[in-house]
């Protein structure tokens, strides 16, 4: 049988720390979440692996979930602190709001598969502080808005300024920009009116549905 336990301590001493990864909440948030509860079923034996896991075949193509060390960093660079409000974009299983929400007073994590919000909900119910919502990932959550920070679980193609108006004077917003092995991890700040990013490390997801950059026509 797993110890998972050590598996979850392992992951974070191994694959987190080696990482640069230093803000001391955030360390004990990973250590105190059971990842195990928030993958899919058959794969808690993978679950502390240095993978991103599937999360299925759903009706917007293949879905995976972020490395524990990509999720990591972009948590640290997103700066969450324990009054803010995140929103986590394309949640799965609920692994990275269960984490936000060991760091946040507030999180909202958005889900359109019907089927994976319905999972998220169940192994997030004991937390009060997170809301798991059903709609389109492209459209955020403008309802709960603005948000201190968001949280693109995945790759995005397109540049992520529609969320600019679900930000707070301040906010952040990291995610994965690109595909293949040329995508960066991703940090923007909301300033007034605009809007900056710039790249913070390397990194490889799967992109999200509705995030991938349209055919461009040739001439």
């Amino acid at each position: 049988m797993t110890d998972f336990a050590a598996a979850r301590r392992n992951m974070v001493d191994g694959q987190v720390r080696t990482a640069d990864v230093t803000d001391q909440a955030l360390l004990s948030a990973l250590l105190a979440v059971p990842r195990e509860r928030y993958v899919p079923p058959g794969s808690t034996s993978l679950a502390y692996l240095d993978l991103d896991l599937p999360a299925g075949e759903g009706p917007d193509g293949a879905r995976r979930l972020l490395k524990p060390m990509v999720l990591a960093k972009m948590l640290q660079a997103a700066e969450i602190g324990p009054n803010d409000r995140v929103l986590c974009i394309g949640c799965g299983y609920g692994y990275a709001a269960a984490v936000v929400a060991r760091l946040a007073r507030e999180v909202v994590a958005l889900e359109q598969d019907a089927g994976l919000a319905a999972a998220a909900r169940d192994a997030l119910a004991p937390l009060a502080n997170v809301s798991v919502v059903l709609g389109p990932l492209t459209a955020g959550w403008p309802a709960r808005a603005p948000y201190d920070a968001i949280l693109i679980e995945g790759a995005t193609e397109l540049e992520p300024r529609s969320f600019h108006a679900q930000l707070t004077d301040g906010g952040r917003l990291v995610c994965v920009l690109g595909a293949g092995p040329g995508a960066k991890a991703t940090l923007y700040r909301r300033s007034g009116d605009d809007i900056g990013g710039r790249p913070i490390f390397d990194a490889a997801a799967s992109v999200l549905p509705g995030f991938v950059k349209p055919p461009a026509f040739a001439f």
